[in-house]
């Protein structure tokens, strides 16, 4: 799948607006880059491992992003922002395709995922204190729906469904991996 058939595939995708402000009370407004690799053999999702130091959800999987800051212009302004602050990828160097509806998270975040093109060559400087490492996984592994398991945890005394993607060595889980869910469904997978 191409940048053109993906673009045109995310048009019906919910844009985020202005409800980014409401969710402020009850959630924590954050957002995220499904960054798409324009590899020869195909797109790749670009996943970062967090660095094992971290307070918060130490040595996952993630997708590059965070919390909305007040002077972000906007959800993608923010994930733009965000991904460059860990990865080193620069806004200029990624083709917004769209986005999908906020995820929210048992945690208390609104994630606001928006996809992007980026195209080779790219080198990745890592912000060490947040990732320890940046990956990436073929698009179609994650648009195959074999490979989309789902779990059970408590949390908070509350049963809570995830979703788990085993990829060889990685356990891809949680937001990280509904959100891919979410995607390859908005794809029409």
């Amino acid at each position: 799948m191409g940048r053109d058939e993906l673009r045109v595939r995310l048009r019906s995708a919910s844009v985020p607006g202005d409800d980014v402000k409401a969710a402020r009370g009850s959630c924590v407004p954050a957002a995220v880059l499904i960054g798409l690799l324009a590899c020869p053999e195909g797109p790749h999702v670009i996943l970062t491992r967090r660095n094992a130091n971290l307070k918060n959800h130490p040595d996952e999987i993630s997708l590059p992003g965070g919390r909305i800051e007040a002077d972000d212009d906007g959800p993608a302004a923010a994930a733009l922002r965000e991904t460059f602050e860990e990865i080193g990828v620069a806004p200029q160097n990624v083709e917004l395709l769209g986005c999908l509806s906020p995820y929210e998270t048992v945690t208390g975040f609104r994630v606001y995922p928006f996809v992007g093109w980026i195209e080779l060559p790219v080198e990745f400087v890592l912000d060490t204190d947040e990732v320890a490492e940046v990956f990436h996984v073929p698009l179609s592994f994650v648009l195959d729906t074999s490979n989309h398991r789902c779990e059970s945890i408590v949390y908070n005394g509350e049963c809570h469904r995830y979703y788990v993607m085993e990829y060889p060595g990685r356990r891809i889980w949680g937001a990280t991996a509904s959100i891919l869910v979410r995607f390859a469904q908005a794809l029409g997978c």
